[in-house]
C-alpha cells in the first residue's frame, strides 16, 4: 500500500462521504428547530474536517455548500431578525456579519466545485462574468445555483455597502442560466428545482423599483416556486407573503398565505419537514408585526 502511494485517510474519507450523503435526509426531516439549530454547526465542522483530508471529494463540498447556505438562511438570519425586531442593533450587525460569513462559505465551496477561474473572473468586468456564466456547465448545475444563493444571501446582508449591491446583476445572471438549464430538465428534488426561483423572487422583491425591483416579476417567480412545489414547500409562500404582499401592501394577501402557511401541517413534505418548521416559525413572526407592517 505504501508502494503504490495510498492514502488511507482519503479512502476511509470517501467511504464516510458516501455515508454522510445518504443520511441527509435525517437531517431534513427534523422537526424539532431547536434540536436542528444545535446539530448542524457541529457537523458542518466535522465534515469540513474529512474535506480538509480529501479536498477534492465533490460529495463533501455539495454537503458544505448546501449546509452553510441553509444554515445561515435557516438558524443565523433567524437570530439576525430575532435581534432587529427587539431593537438590539449591536446583535443585528454581529448576526448579520455571521450570516454573511456563512453565505461566503456556501458560494466558495460551491465555486470551487465550478473551478479555479470562477473564484476570479466571477467579481470582475460585466462582459467576462457573462462569458463566464455562459460557459456554466450543465453538470454543474447545483453548483451554480448554490454560488448564486450564497453571493445574493451575502448581498442581501450587506445592502447598506454600495460595493456588495454592485453583485446583484451577477446573481440574477447565474440564477437566469440554472433556471435556463431546469427548462430542459428539472432536478429530482422539486426543491432544489423552487430555489433559483425564490432567489429571483428575492431579488425583485429586494430593490425599489427604481433599482431594478419588479414586484410583478417577483410575485410570477414565487407563484413559479410553489407551484413546482405543490405548495408543500411552504418557504416558498412565506417569502411570497412577507416580500411580494408587504411590497404591494396587499394586507389581505399577507395575512391569508401566512394563515394558510400555519393551517399546512409542516410534516405535509415529510422530506423538507424541517424548511417547513422553519416556514411555521417565521410565519408567526410576521403575523405579529403585521400592523408595523401595513401601517
Amino acid at each position: 500500500m505504501l508502494a503504490t502511494g495510498c492514502d488511507m485517510g482519503k479512502l476511509t474519507v470517501g467511504t464516510t462521504a458516501k455515508v454522510l450523503v445518504r443520511a441527509q435526509p435525517s437531517l431534513k426531516g427534523e422537526s424539532d428547530y431547536d434540536l436542528a439549530a444545535r446539530a448542524i454547526p457541529g457537523a458542518l465542522k466535522t465534515i469540513e474536517g474529512f474535506w480538509v483530508v480529501d479536498p477534492d471529494n465533490d460529495a463533501l463540498r455539495g454537503i458544505l455548500m448546501e449546509g452553510y447556505c441553509q444554515y445561515g438562511t435557516g438558524f443565523v438570519e433567524d437570530e439576525w431578525e430575532r435581534a432587529k425586531i427587539a431593537e438590539n442593533y449591536d446583535e443585528a450587525d454581529y448576526q448579520a456579519a455571521r450570516a454573511t460569513k456563512m453565505y461566503l462559505r456556501c458560494m466558495n465551496y460551491a465555486l470551487r466545485g465550478l473551478g479555479s477561474r470562477w473564484q476570479t473572473d466571477l467579481f470582475s468586468d460585466v462582459d467576462t462574468v457573462k462569458k463566464l456564466v455562459a460557459s456554466a456547465p450543465r453538470g454543474r448545475r447545483n453548483s451554480l445555483m448554490w454560488a448564486a444563493v450564497g453571493l445574493g444571501s451575502a448581498v442581501n446582508m450587506n445592502k447598506d455597502r454600495v460595493e456588495m449591491i454592485s453583485h446583484f446583476d451577477t446573481v440574477q445572471l447565474m440564477l437566469e442560466k440554472v433556471i435556463e438549464f431546469d427548462s430542459k430538465s428539472l432536478p429530482a428534488d422539486r426543491s432544489l428545482a423552487a430555489l433559483p426561483h425564490i432567489a429571483m423572487g428575492l431579488i425583485y422583491s429586494s430593490r425599489g423599483e427604481q433599482l431594478g425591483g419588479d414586484p410583478e416579476k417577483a410575485k410570477a417567480e414565487f407563484e413559479q416556486a410553489i407551484q413546482l412545489t405543490d405548495g408543500k414547500y411552504l418557504l416558498a409562500n412565506v417569502y411570497f407573503a412577507r416580500k411580494y404582499a408587504v411590497m404591494k401592501q396587499d394586507r389581505k394577501l399577507f395575512h391569508e398565505t401566512l394563515v394558510k402557511v400555519l393551517t399546512t401541517p409542516a410534516s405535509i413534505w415529510p422530506e423538507q419537514r424541517l424548511a417547513n418548521e422553519i416556514a411555521h416559525r417565521r410565519a408567526r413572526r410576521y403575523l405579529k408585526l403585521e400592523k408595523e407592517l401595513f401601517p
